[in-house]
C-alpha cells in the first residue's frame, strides 16, 4: 500500500542521513517513477524532502529540519516490534515481520535486539484459526457482513453478524459485531465457529464505543462456592483463580472460595478433581455433584 510505502521511506530517511531513489525502489520493489511520487507526496505533506544529483546524490531531510528521531527510543521500538512478531505468530504470513523491516531500516539491530519478549497469540487450532482471521478481518474492513454457523452451550444456529472488532481476550479469539437474530451486539468465540462466509455490504453503525468486556459483564456471578480441595491441586487454584482464592487449613486441604455463572459450570468443576474436592455450600448443589458421578459410574458398571 502506499500509505505504508511511504511509512517506511520516511522511517529509513530517520535512520540514514541519505539514500538514492534506486536503494528505495529495490527496497520496496517499485519503480523509480512510484519512488518520485511518493517523495513528492511526503513534501507536500510537509516532510522537507531534498533531492541531489550526482555520484554522491540521493535524497535527504533538509538540514535544519531533522525530525527528532528519539520520538520512539530503542526500548520504544522494539517493544513496538514484539507486538507486531505476535501477529504473525496469528495470520501464518510474514506480512508483519516485513512491516517490522521497513519501521527498523537502518537499524537493524533492533530486529535482533530484545528477543526476551516472544508472543504467541495462536491456538492449539492454528491452522482452522488463521483463516478465519484473515476472512473475518477482511469483513471488517470492507463492511460486508458475515454469517456462520455458531456451536454455543444452549445448541447450535446460524448467525449473520455485521463485524466490528476481532479481540483476543481470556486466552482466546472473539468477534464483536452486531447480530441480526437478536437484534443486538454480541460477542462469539472464533473457535465455535465454521461455515464462514462473506455477506453483503452494510452500512457501519455510527457512535460505537468498544464493548464492555469487564469479567463482571461478560461472566456475571451467580453463586459463590465453597469447596475443601486437596493440597495436591494449589497449582490449580492458583493459576485459575489466585492465591487469595483460598486459605490452607490444618490438615493441609484448601479451603476454596470462588465465584460461578451457573450450576452447571460448579458441578463440572468439582468433578474435574476427581476425588481431590469436596463441595461445601451451597448444600443444595451437593446433590447435584452425587447425582452426577452416579451417572457416570453407571455408565463404566459391568452389567
Amino acid at each position: 500500500m502506499k500509505l505504508d510505502r511511504m511509512i517506511g521511506i520516511l522511517s529509513i530517511l530517520l535512520q540514514q542521513e541519505k539514500v538514492t531513489a534506486p536503494y528505495l525502489a529495490e527496497k520496496f520493489e517499485v519503480s523509480r517513477r512510484t519512488i518520485n511520487r511518493d517523495i513528492e507526496a511526503l513534501c507536500m505533506a510537509g516532510i522537507p524532502l531534498v533531492t541531489e544529483q550526482g555520484p554522491n546524490g540521493g535524497v535527504s531531510i533538509m538540514e535544519g529540519y531533522r525530525i527528532d528521531r528519539t520520538l520512539l527510543s530503542t526500548s520504544d521500538m522494539q517493544a513496538v516490534l514484539a507486538g507486531l512478531r505476535s501477529l504473525d505468530s496469528v495470520c501464518g504470513t510474514n506480512r508483519y515481520a516485513q512491516l517490522m523491516e521497513k519501521l527498523s531500516a537502518g537499524a537493524s539491530n533492533l530486529l535482533a535486539g530484545d528477543m526476551h519478549i516472544l508472543i504467541d497469540l495462536s491456538s492449539w487450532y492454528k491452522d482452522s484459526l488463521a483463516p478465519k482471521i484473515e476472512l473475518l478481518h477482511s469483513a471488517i474492513l470492507s463492511g460486508r457482513k458475515v454469517s456462520f454457523r455458531y456451536f454455543a452451550p444452549k445448541g447450535e444456529s446460524v448467525r449473520t453478524i455485521e463485524p466490528y472488532y476481532l479481540l483476543f481476550q481470556w486466552a482466546g479469539w472473539y468477534l464483536w459485531g452486531w447480530c441480526e437474530k437478536r437484534a443486538d451486539f454480541r460477542l462469539f468465540k472464533l473457535g465455535r465457529m465454521t461455515e464462514l462466509k462473506l455477506g453483503e455490504t452494510f452500512e457501519k453503525r455510527t457512535g460505537l464505543t468498544l464493548p464492555d468486556l469487564s469479567p463482571e459483564r461478560v461472566f456475571p456471578p451467580a453463586f459463590q462456592i465453597k469447596a475443601k480441595i486437596a493440597p495436591e491441586y494449589k497449582w490449580r487454584l492458583i493459576e485459575e483463580y489466585g492465591i487469595e482464592c483460598y486459605q490452607e487449613q490444618p490438615d493441609g486441604t484448601l479451603l476454596c472460595s470462588v465465584d460461578f455463572m451457573d450450576q452447571t459450570s460448579v458441578v463440572g468443576w468439582i468433578a474435574s478433581f476427581g476425588g481431590g474436592a469436596e463441595l461445601l455450600e451451597p448444600e443444595e448443589f451437593r446433590q447435584d455433584v452425587l447425582e452426577f458421578a452416579e451417572g457416570i459410574r453407571s455408565k463404566y458398571l459391568k452389567s
